[in-house]
């Protein structure tokens, strides 16, 4: 196992993945806690693993399997014997009672959804519990259907719920301690605090810092990349205009950009994107202006996946031609994101189910045959954002919402075409601005307009009018891994509506998707 050269220099924690959905949001919780933390699906951690890792402390994760059953996953016996903290969450307390001499059952009543616990009697609040009961009883959030029904020796309940009773459990001798709930999610309140004992009783200090973390990476990327020159592949988001800010302050005029402009940006943001790099960043840039081409293969294709397909192959295409411009560049800088990389790896080793490919874990490197730069790889969005204001980027560029990688595109369901086109942007831009005029944009995770592939009969100045449809879709999420829509009052609703149709010509009926993902997605294609 080799431990990613940033990390080395940091205290580092383990979470072994059993497979829960929520995994991601454990790390989340202990990057915002400034510590370093990485995620290994539990079959890949062995005795080897542990031994490069080092970790200072361990989490079990949750998981959908029963502990129960036959080959269900367990965690390395060697992970028990290293004498550091363990906090097992969910399958993961269960998992550490089996390995450890306890016992666990199915077949009992299941708990899911909200659940309070209450303290056991002559429970001891200190350790990782410390600080918890203040009213009585902890909310929390259950997720499971099998039960620890004996301890493991050494343990002591803390805490029990009506279904679940060693709801919190801990062995202080050992440093071990298990939850049947999930601290991870903002169900349970008290979670964090949960964590943040954990953690410091680890003896974690907190060195996990974005001032840091740019220090060390303008380090490793000029050992990486010495003589050579970088070129990097800017779509105008966040994460690719991190990664070529960073990489900047490291080798200087040796990056240049390819900034790929596919005719299917937002209104005025194609010229953003080249005036922020070329005259606040003085970054060596290339303008690769191929709407007409893009749109050209387009034409007539109304299937979402032949759409993200199509450009994404001439996305490779025109980049590799642009990037020949530069000449004798040896590296490939990609915004790569820790996520990217989890989401990549299936916890049992076998197939996942793929909602959306990744565009930058594999592909494109193999096929120019370079060298890549991924200075973001061990980062979380959020951290991306952090490391941006570090860099001295725009707020008002750091914190814009998501843009998806084939833009308008996939926001106009059925074919794609130069008029639709022009009236989704006039339309989107109204309804950003109406979302900055109100103060609420930064409440907002990502808000967007559609143009529904359907007209629809209207009056306007006494004629009939006979023009599209659009749905206003804005939402508020942690992460993007679920969502909900963004509760606007029916004023701001009905204000926006009769904004874009006096201002947009071309659109004559203005809805609301109040959709949840799931079971829809955010985007919708």
């Amino acid at each position: 196992m080799t431990t990613p050269p940033i990390a080395a220099a940091h205290q580092r924690l383990l979470i072994v993945d059993f497979g829960s959905q929520v995994t991601q949001l454990i790390a989340r919780r202990l990057r915002e806690l400034n510590v370093y933390c990485e995620i290994h699906p539990f079959n890949a951690v062995d005795e080897a693993f542990l031994d490069g890792f080092a970790p200072q402390a361990v989490i079990l994760s949750g998981g959908p399997a029963s502990v129960t059953a036959p080959d269900s996953p367990r965690a390395p016996q060697r992970l028990f014997e290293m004498g550091v903290p363990v906090l097992g969450i969910c399958y993961g307390q269960q998992a550490m009672m089996v390995q450890l001499g306890g016992a666990v059952e199915a077949g009992h009543h299941a708990e899911f959804g909200r659940a309070f616990v209450v303290p056991a009697e002559g429970h001891r609040n200190d350790g990782i519990f410390a600080g918890l009961f203040d009213g009585g009883r902890e909310q929390v959030w259950m997720s499971h259907g099998d039960r620890v029904t004996a301890l493991a020796p050494g343990f002591e309940v803390i805490g029990t719920s009506p279904n679940a009773p060693f709801a919190m459990i801990a062995d202080e001798a050992r440093r071990f301690y298990a939850v049947q709930f999930h601290p991870e999610v903002h169900h349970t309140p008290n979670g964090r605090r949960m964590l943040e004992n954990f953690v410091r009783l680890a003896g974690f200090t907190g060195d996990w810092t974005m001032a840091a973390y740019r220090d060390e990476a303008i380090r490793l990327i000029r050992e990486q990349v010495g003589d050579g020159k970088v070129i990097c592949g800017l779509s105008g988001g966040v994460d690719s205009s991190v990664a070529a800010v960073l990489i900047h302050e490291a080798i200087g005029e040796r990056l240049t950009c390819v900034f790929v402009d596919h005719g299917l940006m937002r209104l005025n943001e194609a010229d953003q994107v080249v005036s922020m790099f070329r005259d606040h960043y003085n970054i060596p840039l290339i303008h690769a202006d191929e709407g007409d081409l893009f749109l050209g293969a387009l034409t007539g294709v109304s299937d979402p996946e032949v759409k993200r397909k199509t450009i994404g192959r001439l996305f490779i295409d025109v980049f590799q031609k642009h990037a020949a411009e530069v000449g004798g560049a040896e590296f490939l800088a990609q915004g790569t994101l820790y996520p990217d990389v989890i989401e990549s790896v299936s916890f049992s080793g076998g197939p996942s189910v793929t909602i959306k490919s990744h565009h930058n874990v594999g592909g494109l490197p193999e096929k120019m045959g370079m060298k890549l730069v991924e200075p973001l790889r061990e980062l979380f969005k959020d951290e991306v954002r952090a490391l941006g204001r570090e860099l001295g980027l725009p707020e008002s560029f750091i914190g814009r919402h998501p843009f998806p990688g084939p833009g308008l595109a996939i926001r106009c369901p059925g074919e794609v075409t130069p008029e639709k086109l022009d009236i989704l942007r006039r339309a989107d831009a109204v309804f950003i601005d109406q979302i900055h005029r109100h103060g609420l944009y930064d409440a907002i995770w990502q808000a967007f307009v559609a143009l529904l592939p359907v007209r629809t009969v209207g009056v306007m100045g006494d004629s009939r009018t006979y023009d599209y449809a659009c749905a206003l879709r804005a939402v508020t999420s942690v992460d993007g891994m679920t969502a909900d829509y963004y509760p606007f009052t029916h004023e701001f609703l009905g204000e926006t509506a009769t904004r874009i149709i006096n201002e947009v010509r071309g659109i004559n009926r203005v809805t609301y998707d109040i959709t949840s993902k799931p079971p829809g997605t955010i985007e919708w294609e």
